[in-house]
C-alpha cells in the first residue's frame, strides 16, 4: 500500500523496540476502521497469523456495519483507541496521530510552533527569493512505502523545498544478527565457508532491491516489479540461464529510456572526489554522478555478477566489499551515505529528495557494524 489510509491490516514482523513501537502505534492510527494489527515474532508463524488476521478483519467489518446501522457511523481512526490483535500479543497503543503518508508533525528545538485543534502550525521564514513562506518541521519514516527501513529524516520544508535535513534512525541492536545484505562477507571474515556464488547472488539481489525501490519512487512501477522478481530469482537459487535473458532485457529497457533519464538525471549529483572524501565507497563512488548514474551502476554490476553464479570456490576473508561498499573502512558504508545525504537534499523539492534518497539507499542495519583494526566487528 502507498499509505496507511489505503490499508486494513498492519503486520509487524518481529518485536519492535520501544522507540519503534511508538512509530508503529502512529501508523496504526492512520489505518481506517475496521483494522487489524498483528505481530509475528518468527517466520514460521506468518501463514497462521495471516489466517487469524483475515478472520478478524471479516468479523470487524460485520460488527462495523451492524454498529453503523444501529448507531450511526463509527468514530474516525484518530478518535478511537489504538487496538492490537497480535499473534500472542494484546494491548493498547499510545494514541499517536500520524499523517497518511506516515509522517508526523513535530516541533524542533529552538522553533516555536502554535497548535490549532492539537495540530502544530507552520512558522514563517524567508525563502531563497526573500519571500515569507510557511516553514514546517516534519519527520518522514521509518515505515513509508519504498523507504529505507528504520530511517527517519527530519526535514524543514518551505512549500515543497527542503531547507534543512537531520538524519536519524530507529535503534539498531548490535550483535543479534548480521545485516542481511552484508552477511556473506561478514561470515567469511569470521572464517566461515561461503561460496562466491552465494556472495554474488546476495550482491546482485541487493542491487536489484535498491533499483526496484528507486524505480518505484520515480513512478516506474512495471520496471520496479521486474527488478524485484529478478531479485527473488537470485535469492531463490535460479540458474544463470533462467536469469540472464530476463536481466539483460530489463537492463536494456531501463538504460534506453529517455523519459526515465530525463526524470531523474541531475538529481543528487555526487562526484567521485567528494564521495571518496566523505568515505563513500561501492556503487555510489563508482557511479561518479547523479541518481540515474547510480541506477545504471547497480544494473551493470548485477550483469557482471552473473559470471560468479555457480562458482563453488570459497569467498576469501580478504574480500570485504559488500553491496554498498567496503566493510573494513573507517565507518560502515551506509553511515557514509547518510553523511552526504543532507548536502544532496538541501534545496531540492521533496519529490526529488525522495528520488535522491532512494538512489543512495542506505541500509540502517549496517550502522551497528564497527570496523576494528581492519576487521569488521559485529
Amino acid at each position: 500500500m502507498a499509505a496507511p489510509a489505503a490499508a486494513d491490516l498492519l503486520l509487524v514482523c518481529g518485536v519492535p523496540v520501544r522507540t519503534a513501537a511508538e512509530w508503529v502505534d502512529g501508523i496504526e492510527q492512520s489505518v481506517p476502521a475496521p483494522a487489524v494489527r498483528i505481530t509475528v515474532e518468527r517466520s514460521g508463524q506468518v501463514a497462521h497469523a495471516l489466517d487469524v488476521a483475515r478472520r478478524e478483519l471479516t468479523d470487524r467489518a460485520v460488527r462495523s456495519r451492524e454498529a453503523r446501522a444501529a448507531h450511526g457511523p463509527a468514530p474516525h481512526p484518530a478518535e478511537r483507541p489504538a487496538k492490537r490483535h497480535g499473534h500472542g500479543e494484546h494491548g493498547s497503543g499510545h494514541g499517536h496521530h500520524a499523517h497518511h503518508d506516515g509522517s508526523q508533525p513535530e516541533a524542533s528545538g529552538g522553533h516555536s510552533m502554535d497548535e490549532v485543534a492539537g495540530l502544530p502550525m507552520a512558522e514563517r521564514a524567508d525563502d531563497r527569493d526573500a519571500l515569507k513562506l510557511d516553514r514546517l518541521h516534519v519527520p518522514f519514516g521509518p515505515g513509508l512505502s519504498d523507504w529505507p527501513a528504520g530511517l527517519i529524516l527530519r526535514l524543514t520544508l518551505q512549500g515543497d523545498v527542503v531547507q534543512d535535513v537531520e538524519a536519524d534512525h530507529l535503534p539498531v541492536p548490535a550483535g543479534l544478527r548480521l545485516p542481511f545484505w552484508d552477511e556473506p562477507w561478514l561470515r567469511a571474515v569470521r572464517g566461515e565457508h561461503v561460496t562466491r556464488d552465494s556472495a554474488a547472488r546476495r550482491r546482485c539481489a541487493a542491487h536489484l532491491d535498491s533499483a526496484g525501490r528507486l524505480l518505484a519512487v520515480a513512478g516506474w512501477d512495471d520496471a520496479a516489479a521486474r527488478c524485484r522478481l529478478l531479485r527473488d530469482a537470485f535469492l531463490s537459487g535460479a540458474s544463470r540461464q533462467a536469469i540472464g535473458g530476463v536481466l539483460s532485457g530489463t537492463v536494456r529497457r531501463i538504460g534506453r529510456s529517455r523519459i526515465l533519464r530525463w526524470s531523474i538525471a541531475g538529481l543528487g549529483r555526487l562526484p567521485a572526489g567528494e564521495a571518496q572524501a566523505a568515505g563513500v565507497s561501492g556503487p555510489a563512488l563508482a557511479a561518479d554522478g547523479d541518481a540515474h548514474d547510480r541506477l545504471l551502476t547497480w544494473l551493470k554490476e548485477t550483469e557482471r555478477g552473473l559470471e560468479a553464479l555457480d562458482d563453488a570456490r570459497p569467498l576469501t576473508s580478504a574480500d570485504r566489499t559488500g553491496p554498498r561498499g567496503r566493510l573494513d573502512g573507517a565507518k560502515p558504508p551506509s553511515q557514509a551515505l547518510l553523511d552526504v545525504l543532507p548536502g544532496l537534499l538541501t534545496g531540492a523539492e521533496y519529490a526529488c529528495a525522495r528520488i535522491v534518497l532512494a538512489s543512495l539507499d542506505p541500509d540502517v542495519d549496517e550502522l551497528a557494524l564497527t570496523p576494528v583494526s581492519g576487521a569488521v566487528h559485529v
